[in-house]
């Protein structure tokens, strides 16, 4: 359970300092346009801090962590988080400063996504099989 309560807390700091990145690197550079980075930080928040509290909760009742596939949600879920804030933070960025996208960022925000929805199928045939069991 202290994994999952780190998980939200690192999740927490992450989004908090995306929301300050988004704020000031649009003021400096005087940008007024709509970047991926408006979205970042509410992404941050929902998909890491407040998913793994609900995960962290879930724990209590129903002995997650117990079952052979935490491991893989657990770990392939930040994986895929991770790439798809990493990209959205790339592109974001390169959209203030005035730098066109190439098909690569798109392309690995893809593998991001399809990384970050295996993982969440990992954790409902977790959660699925937790629950008929208890």
């Amino acid at each position: 359970m202290q994994k999952l309560a780190r998980a939200s807390l690192s999740y927490m700091i992450i989004g908090l300092i995306s929301g300050v990145y988004f704020r000031e690197m649009t003021k400096f550079n005087d940008f007024e346009g709509w970047t991926q980075l408006s979205v970042i930080h509410t992404h941050t928040l929902i998909l890491g801090m407040f998913f793994f509290l609900i995960v962290l909760l879930l724990e209590k009742s129903f002995n997650l962590t117990k079952h052979k596939n935490f491991k893989k949600f657990y770990v392939i879920y930040n994986i895929g988080l991770g790439i798809t804030l990493l990209m959205m933070l790339t592109h974001g960025t390169m959209t203030i400063l005035g730098i066109e996208s190439s098909a690569a960022i798109s392309g690995i925000a893809g593998l991001g996504h399809i990384i970050l929805t295996v993982g969440l199928g990992f954790f409902f045939q977790v959660l699925l099989q937790s629950v008929k069991n208890s």
